[in-house]
């Protein structure tokens, strides 16, 4: 490492390059550093030379990367994290503190796992900012880039599933918070309960029906979908929605059958006038899970966060196990 070439740079210009690739645009980036067009365009012209790169070129849709400016934004988000770290305390008191942690969690979590923890996190650290967001398909590019702190995923077990828990991306590391089982929901009155009371629910009488789906991180199919066409079977899949909420709208209002994890259908059920039915043959359990880059893993507030995350969720899931038992 040079020391003396070092010095010549000024580190505020990589935290202006890092906002102009994320909005890849002078006026927006120039408005969220509260900085004028022009003294953004200095900087720009800086960096530049500094780095004997155009790094960015004019287009109609906006500023389009160099190669060399793309692969700079892979690794400035953990430099930039580092330099962050280098200039905050060691340690993290939750009483005093006011750091910013953002989230994105899948729909069902808001109502089955985000309840768990969020009162402890704003008793403990009432000054804290939480920002969360709805896990998507861009979410783990998310966490990669910095962009996210933490993200509450749900993961088949599947082999076929898209993401397994065990190859994750490079970097994320991740907390299994507890693994769910997949039930059904049907309209109270559905024709289909009289043959459950009858025993004649199997899985024959599961793929005669027509189903609702929601679509999760932009796929179509659950891990269940990929169990079944192993097996050269397939469901009846009738309409698919973007979200818990609007699947179990339809499902309490017509003969469609909903199949979930059953941590979001005991909440259901207490919303729609649902019945609860189990899924009629063996199928994997899938597995709820926290997300983070490894270059939070030893940051106090995160390893804080986590383990209040994990410790409350761990309390509420053996409480709810023994109150089923009874």
């Amino acid at each position: 490492m040079n020391i003396d070439n070092l010095a010549k740079i000024d580190l505020n210009l990589l935290v202006i390059l890092q906002v102009l690739l994320e909005e890849q645009s002078v006026t927006r980036a120039a408005s969220r550093l509260h900085l004028s067009q022009s003294a953004l365009s200095k900087s720009l012209n800086r960096l530049r030379t500094t780095l004997d790169d155009p790094l960015f070129q004019r287009t109609a849709h906006g500023l389009k990367p160099t190669a060399h400016a793309v692969q700079l934004g892979l690794q400035l988000p953990q430099i930039l994290q580092t330099l962050h770290q280098l200039t905050q305390p060691p340690t993290f008191i939750p009483a005093s503190s006011h750091q910013h942690f953002s989230f994105s969690m899948v729909e069902s979590a808001y109502e089955t796992l985000l309840p768990y923890f969020i009162g402890r996190i704003l008793h403990d650290a009432p000054n804290v900012k939480l920002d969360s967001y709805v896990w998507t398909e861009k979410s783990i590019q998310d966490l990669q880039l910095g962009q996210i702190d933490f993200g509450i995923a749900g993961r088949d077990t599947h082999p076929q599933a898209d993401i397994k828990i065990e190859q994750l991306p490079d970097g994320i590391e991740y907390q299994t918070l507890f693994k769910d089982k997949q039930v059904c929901l049907v309209r109270k009155d559905h024709p289909m309960l009289d043959a459950i009371k009858q025993k004649k629910w199997d899985r024959d009488s599961y793929l005669s029906m027509s189903h609702v789906q929601v679509r999760c991180e932009g796929n179509d199919w659950w891990a269940l979908d990929y169990h079944l066409a192993d097996l050269n079977l397939r469901r009846r899949i009738s309409t698919t929605v973007p979200d818990f909420y609007g699947a179990a709208s339809i499902c309490a209002h017509s003969d469609l059958i909903f199949t979930l994890p059953s941590s979001f259908a005991r909440h259901a059920v207490k919303l729609y006038p649902l019945e609860e039915i189990p899924l009629p043959f063996d199928f994997m359990p899938m597995a709820y899970v926290l997300l983070w880059h490894e270059r939070n893993s030893q940051a106090p507030g995160h390893l804080w966060l986590r383990n209040i995350i994990c410790e409350s969720v761990a309390k509420a899931v053996n409480q709810t196990e023994i109150e089923m038992l009874k």
